[in-house]
């Protein structure tokens, strides 16, 4: 009997506890919006990003299939568009399409920098619903590729910059605007950048790129729109697996041919995901919006000692964007073998993409494929990659002002640090900053966010000149 009342003791503890931490994991003050109306010439924003979508700055790794006029007309066209700009900021042409403005402030002791690429993936027009090069407008929607990649971006700070010019506004600090034409094929424009930073001497605090957006529906429990803010990114690497045999007529196999062998190996990778990881990113993403969650995942969140299991199980078998914020993901994306149906190839390959947690290293990725696949028949090769990017830090300065500049041009939203799980040119910024920031001033729907390197890339007019009051908004903190 006594040892019976233990027991109960020790689970009416255990719910006590549990209960109690979920009732205190309450929500934390939301940030503080800037009530000033911004007044945005929304026509004027609308009609210079419709002329940067006209301009085909498809970048590719094949240097045959760019043209390097249209990259060279975009170029051309923007003293037309941002005059002042011009008139008030000095432009250095750095190699590999890199653009650089200086934005002279009162003081000189740390730069700020907003990024942005203008070069894009390609399209197949077929495929499009509006021709993507054509910049039409119907219906309040801008179509083109690039509308949200980045070049919408591109024009919110070219145009937030041309807007405080004309009202006399000089920032604290210099300013400075950072361009690449490669970004889409991880071209070295970003890096010849941060190499001219770092070889004259010039300190950086405050760094914006692309990344998050506000979005809805993408935190479990909660309704509320959210602003992410990405404070890393995952590391990416491309690894090749490759069977080789003596090949022979498909009517008499070997008991494995290399593509049951790869498929094998796929099989095996794909059953066994890589542990988990509460990165630092992540925890304070939990912290923010975990606590406006809804009870049960609430309970979860504030009990992740005990639950930590199950929710790790609940991400494992759904997959998708939460379970990208947990561990290191691997996606094969291609395979080849023979060139007939009756013949057994040779050579067979394919090819994963990786996306790496940044508790993961290359290194440590590569040893657990090899011990995962178990089969030294399959030569296991990374094509390319790179580590995880380095964490940023919120506790400053730099942080709650483009956190400020959210909540205020979206008011309502919910701001929270992120993980972000695609890559941009602002993991290059680790080496001359710990405050680089990746948000893509825009609201985007599911749909929306699908068309990105998709068919159909648009973007909404009210979006066009919300981007631009984002920035300059946070240009006025600069």
């Amino acid at each position: 009997m006594i040892a019976l009342y233990v027991v109960l003791g020790v689970v009416a503890l255990f719910f006590a506890v549990v209960i109690g931490r979920t009732l205190a994991f309450k929500p934390k003050e939301v940030t503080n919006a800037d009530t000033e109306e911004i007044n945005v010439d929304k026509d004027m924003a609308v009609k210079r990003l419709q002329t940067l979508v006209k301009f085909k700055t498809v970048s590719s790794r094949d240097p045959s299939l760019e043209n390097e006029d249209e990259f060279q007309g975009l170029i051309d066209t923007l003293p037309a568009l941002y005059p002042r700009v011009f008139e008030k900021c000095s432009l250095t042409y750095l190699p590999d399409r890199a653009l650089l403005f200086k934005w002279e402030g009162k003081s000189h002791e740390c730069a700020s920098v907003m990024m942005a690429h203008y070069d894009v993936v390609p399209a197949d027009a077929e495929k499009w619903d509006k021709p993507p090069f054509d910049g039409i407008i119907e219906d309040g929607i801008l179509w083109g590729r690039g509308t949200l990649d980045t070049k919408a971006t591109f024009n919110g700070v070219l145009s937030a910059a041309d807007h405080l010019i004309s009202e006399g506004f000089v920032p604290e600090q210099d300013v400075y605007f950072a361009f690449s034409g490669g970004e889409e094929i991880n071209g070295k424009g970003a890096v010849n950048i941060v190499n001219y930073f770092k070889e004259n001497k010039i300190k950086v605090g405050l760094v914006v790129d692309e990344g998050g957006a506000v979005v809805e529906n993408v935190f479990p429990g909660v309704k509320a729109p959210c602003g992410l803010i990405g404070i890393a990114e995952k590391g990416i690497m491309d690894v090749q697996y490759r069977v080789k045999s003596n090949g022979g007529h498909a009517s008499a196999p070997a008991p494995h041919t290399p593509v049951g062998v790869l498929s094998q190996a796929c099989c095996n990778i794909e059953s066994k995901p890589f542990k988990s990881h509460m990165t630092d990113p992540v925890a304070k993403m939990f912290d923010t919006l975990g606590r406006r969650s809804t009870f049960v995942y609430k309970m979860i969140f504030s009990n992740m000692w005990c639950f930590g299991w199950l929710f790790d199980k609940i991400c494992k078998s759904s997959g998708g964007e939460v379970n990208a914020l947990m561990r290191t993901t691997v996606a094969f994306t291609q395979m080849q073998g023979s060139n007939a149906s009756n013949v057994v190839p040779t050579d067979a390959k394919m090819v994963s993409n990786i996306r790496i947690n940044p508790m993961d290293t290359m290194e440590s990725v590569e040893a657990r494929l090899k011990k995962t696949v178990n089969n030294d028949n399959v030569e296991i090769t990374v094509l390319h990659g790179i580590n995880p990017s380095r964490i940023s830090k919120t506790d400053c300065d730099e942080y709650r002002k483009v956190e400020k500049a959210v909540a205020s041009t979206w008011r309502g939203a919910l701001v929270s640090p992120y993980l972000m799980v695609q890559c941009s040119d602002s993991r290059h910024y680790g080496q001359i900053s710990d405050r680089v920031y990746r948000f893509s001033a825009m609201a985007l729907t599911s749909e929306e966010r699908k068309t990105i390197h998709g068919n159909n890339e648009r973007i909404t007019l009210d979006a066009i000149s919300r981007a631009v009051e984002f920035y300059i908004r946070l240009m006025k903190q600069c």
